[in-house]
Protein backbone atom coordinates (compact mmCIF):
# COMPACT_ATOMS: atom_id res chain seq x y z
CA UNK A 1 0.00 0.00 0.00
CA UNK A 2 1.43 3.36 -1.04
CA UNK A 3 1.57 5.92 1.76
CA UNK A 4 -0.13 9.25 1.07
CA UNK A 5 2.13 12.29 1.09
CA UNK A 6 1.33 14.85 3.81
CA UNK A 7 3.22 18.05 4.48
CA UNK A 8 2.84 19.63 7.94
CA UNK A 9 3.36 23.16 9.25
CA UNK A 10 2.49 24.89 12.52
CA UNK A 11 1.46 28.53 12.35
CA UNK A 12 1.04 30.99 15.22
CA UNK A 13 -0.23 34.54 15.55
CA UNK A 14 -1.31 36.37 18.71
CA UNK A 15 -2.92 33.58 20.76
CA UNK A 16 -3.98 31.44 17.77
CA UNK A 17 -2.31 28.17 16.85
CA UNK A 18 -2.95 26.45 13.51
CA UNK A 19 -1.91 22.91 12.58
CA UNK A 20 -1.81 22.77 8.78
CA UNK A 21 -1.60 19.70 6.53
CA UNK A 22 -1.01 19.94 2.77
CA UNK A 23 -2.24 16.92 0.82
CA UNK A 24 -2.02 16.59 -2.98
CA UNK A 25 -5.46 17.54 -4.34
CA UNK A 26 -7.53 20.14 -6.17
CA UNK A 27 -7.21 23.19 -3.92
CA UNK A 28 -9.93 22.69 -1.29
CA UNK A 29 -9.34 24.49 2.03
CA UNK A 30 -10.94 22.84 5.09
CA UNK A 31 -10.73 24.61 8.45
CA UNK A 32 -11.91 22.73 11.57
CA UNK A 33 -13.83 20.26 9.34
CA UNK A 34 -15.72 23.16 7.69
CA UNK A 35 -15.26 24.74 4.28
CA UNK A 36 -13.26 27.99 4.33
CA UNK A 37 -16.26 29.95 2.98
CA UNK A 38 -18.35 28.77 5.96
CA UNK A 39 -15.57 29.38 8.50
CA UNK A 40 -14.56 32.91 7.47
CA UNK A 41 -17.32 35.41 6.71
CA UNK A 42 -14.99 38.16 5.47
CA UNK A 43 -13.33 37.92 2.06
CA UNK A 44 -10.19 39.59 3.47
CA UNK A 45 -9.55 36.58 5.71
CA UNK A 46 -9.95 34.20 2.77
CA UNK A 47 -7.43 36.25 0.78
CA UNK A 48 -4.96 36.18 3.70
CA UNK A 49 -5.24 32.38 3.94
CA UNK A 50 -4.70 31.88 0.18
CA UNK A 51 -1.73 34.30 -0.13
CA UNK A 52 1.13 31.73 0.16
CA UNK A 53 -0.57 29.35 -2.29
CA UNK A 54 -1.17 32.14 -4.83
CA UNK A 55 2.42 33.40 -4.46
CA UNK A 56 3.92 29.94 -5.09
CA UNK A 57 1.29 29.11 -7.78
CA UNK A 58 0.25 25.90 -5.96
CA UNK A 59 -3.43 26.81 -5.42
CA UNK A 60 -4.76 23.87 -7.44
CA UNK A 61 -1.99 21.42 -6.46
CA UNK A 62 -2.76 20.94 -2.75
CA UNK A 63 -5.76 20.42 -0.50
CA UNK A 64 -5.31 22.29 2.80
CA UNK A 65 -6.57 20.71 6.04
CA UNK A 66 -6.38 22.97 9.10
CA UNK A 67 -7.05 22.61 12.82
CA UNK A 68 -7.00 26.05 14.44
CA UNK A 69 -7.87 27.25 17.93
CA UNK A 70 -7.45 30.33 20.12
CA UNK A 71 -7.73 34.03 19.35
CA UNK A 72 -10.10 35.75 16.95
CA UNK A 73 -10.65 35.56 13.21
CA UNK A 74 -7.74 37.83 12.25
CA UNK A 75 -5.28 35.95 14.45
CA UNK A 76 -6.51 32.61 13.16
CA UNK A 77 -6.19 33.73 9.51
CA UNK A 78 -2.63 34.91 10.18
CA UNK A 79 -1.78 31.63 11.94
CA UNK A 80 -3.16 29.60 9.03
CA UNK A 81 -1.12 31.67 6.55
CA UNK A 82 2.02 31.07 8.63
CA UNK A 83 1.29 27.33 8.83
CA UNK A 84 0.63 26.99 5.09
CA UNK A 85 3.92 28.78 4.35
CA UNK A 86 5.85 26.40 6.61
CA UNK A 87 4.15 23.36 5.09
CA UNK A 88 5.00 24.60 1.58
CA UNK A 89 8.66 24.74 2.64
CA UNK A 90 8.34 21.11 3.73
CA UNK A 91 6.96 20.30 0.26
CA UNK A 92 9.58 22.22 -1.76
CA UNK A 93 12.54 24.27 -0.47
CA UNK A 94 12.65 26.30 -3.71
CA UNK A 95 9.67 28.34 -2.40
CA UNK A 96 11.77 29.76 0.46
CA UNK A 97 13.10 32.97 -1.19
CA UNK A 98 9.65 34.05 -2.41
CA UNK A 99 7.90 33.26 0.90
CA UNK A 100 10.67 34.94 2.91
CA UNK A 101 10.55 38.09 0.75
CA UNK A 102 6.77 38.30 1.20
CA UNK A 103 7.23 37.95 4.98
CA UNK A 104 5.07 34.83 5.37
CA UNK A 105 7.73 32.83 7.23
CA UNK A 106 8.23 35.41 9.99
CA UNK A 107 6.27 34.81 13.18
CA UNK A 108 4.45 38.06 14.02
CA UNK A 109 5.77 38.93 17.51
CA UNK A 110 3.06 41.48 18.40
CA UNK A 111 1.14 40.29 21.45
CA UNK A 112 -1.26 41.82 23.95
CA UNK A 113 0.63 43.80 26.59
CA UNK A 114 0.12 42.67 30.18
CA UNK A 115 -1.75 44.74 32.75
CA UNK A 116 0.57 46.43 35.25
CA UNK A 117 -0.13 46.85 38.96
CA UNK A 118 -1.27 50.33 40.00
CA UNK A 119 -2.87 50.86 36.61
CA UNK A 120 -6.32 50.12 35.20
CA UNK A 121 -4.97 48.40 32.07
CA UNK A 122 -1.63 47.91 30.35
CA UNK A 123 -0.98 51.68 30.21
CA UNK A 124 -4.19 53.41 31.34
CA UNK A 125 -3.72 55.10 34.69
CA UNK A 126 -6.45 55.62 37.30
CA UNK A 127 -8.62 58.70 36.84
CA UNK A 128 -7.03 61.83 38.30
CA UNK A 129 -8.98 63.96 40.79
CA UNK A 130 -7.62 67.18 42.34
CA UNK A 131 -9.64 66.74 45.54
Amino acid sequence: MAEKVKYYGTGRRKSSVARVYLVPGKGNVTINKRDMDDFFGLDTMKVIVRQPLVLTETLSRFDVIVNVHGGGYTGQAGAIRHGISRALLDADLDFRPALKKAGFLTRDPRMKERKKYGLKGARRSPQFSKR
